[in-house]
């Protein structure tokens, strides 16, 4: 079992101590005995431990950064969500595949903000620009914030704020199980919270340092008799020996554990595996024993949104993929919605 994230080592940028939740968790971590180092700004961590680059991002993955947010500019949001909400930066998971190792560079280092109230007043500026339309508020763009939250509450915290507001939604997704703490939050319904779900194979060998698929499965069933609206997120979806087995087994033991209630307002959102040159080139140096597949020749080329290409199926597995994963929704869950399959 994947115990809740302790970082080893934090760092404090002397701003966020003017902020309550600042020197609330400077005090706990004191207590807690973890070192704590001053840094200028959360974006310039620059001596952390290490003897080389394999050290140093190992080290840097279990750092967190207290900071303050100072761009309070949100970026449109993927296909779930018209905004990204920027409560944290960075992620404790070591997941082979994943995207942020790019975009995160040469800062993988976990940050988290105090100035919340900054960031729901930026939030409701934007819901009253697109008033009386609802605005969808995606939380975990940048991060896996249910990971820490078990010690910033900064996500209980934007729960309950959604929760009271007329023209306002959050979502966030995660990979870990430790979220008792939010089952009791006053949502009013108004957040979806989601679980990145996979076969066990993707989940043992791709995805170390998150909860296990019997641990996910066991939250999810715990979030939805709290009578949040739930979702799933199954991604990377990705083809190996008995893949469709895999994941067969994996829908059978979700229809079996979730509370019927959870089932009439469910969503899946579908995300196929695929790679980027760079994204290869950080993979393999990050994690040189992987077992994932980023062989170019076996892949069809596609340009992204942003002019930046990557390597996906080919048609003809993505349309497999599409087919089988959605007979399985249908027959398990007939009542939820595909949100989409990119």
């Amino acid at each position: 079992m994947v115990k809740p994230f302790v970082p080893q080592l934090v760092y404090v940028e002397p701003r966020a101590l003017d902020y309550p939740l600042g020197q609330e968790l400077v005090s706990k971590f004191e207590k807690m005995g973890i070192e704590i180092r001053e840094t200028t700004s959360h974006n310039q961590i620059r001596n952390l431990p290490g003897d080389n680059d394999f050290q140093k991002y190992r080290i840097a993955k279990s750092t967190l950064v207290v900071g303050v947010r100072k761009t309070l500019k949100f970026d449109t949001s993927k296909p779930s969500a018209e905004f990204a909400i920027p409560f944290a930066t960075g992620c404790m998971g070591h997941c082979h595949y994943c995207y942020l190792q790019t975009t995160m560079g040469s800062k993988p280092y976990i940050r988290t903000y105090v100035n919340i109230d900054d960031i729901f007043e930026a939030a409701d500026q934007y819901m009253k620009e697109r008033a009386p339309e609802i605005t969808r508020f995606e939380a975990s763009c940048t991060s896996d914030i249910a990971g820490i939250d078990h010690l910033t509450h900064t996500l209980k915290k934007a729960i309950e704020y959604f929760g009271e507001s007329e023209l306002g939604k959050l979502r966030f997704v995660t990979k870990f199980a430790h979220i008792d703490h939010l089952l009791d939050a006053k949502h009013n319904g108004r957040t979806r919270f989601r679980f990145s779900m996979n076969d066990d194979y993707i989940i043992k060998n791709f995805e170390p340092g998150t909860s296990r698929q019997a641990e996910r499965i066991e939250a999810a069933r715990k979030v939805g008799e709290a009578g949040y609206p739930l979702g799933f997120i199954i991604a990377p979806i990705y083809l190996h020996d008995g893949w469709k087995e895999g994941y067969k087994d994996m829908f059978e033991k979700l229809e079996s554990a979730l509370p019927p209630s959870a089932t009439k307002d469910l969503t899946f959102e579908l995300i196929q595996h695929r790679f980027t040159k760079p994204a290869k080139n950080v993979i393999e140096k990050n994690y040189p024993m992987t077992k994932l597949e980023l062989d170019e020749t076996k892949r069809k080329w596609k340009w992204g949104r942003y002019g930046i290409g990557k390597y996906v199926y080919t048609d003809q597995e993505q349309e497999d993929i599409k087919d089988t994963l959605g007979r399985y929704i249908h027959t398990y869950f007939p009542n939820a919605k595909i949100e989409y399959f990119t």
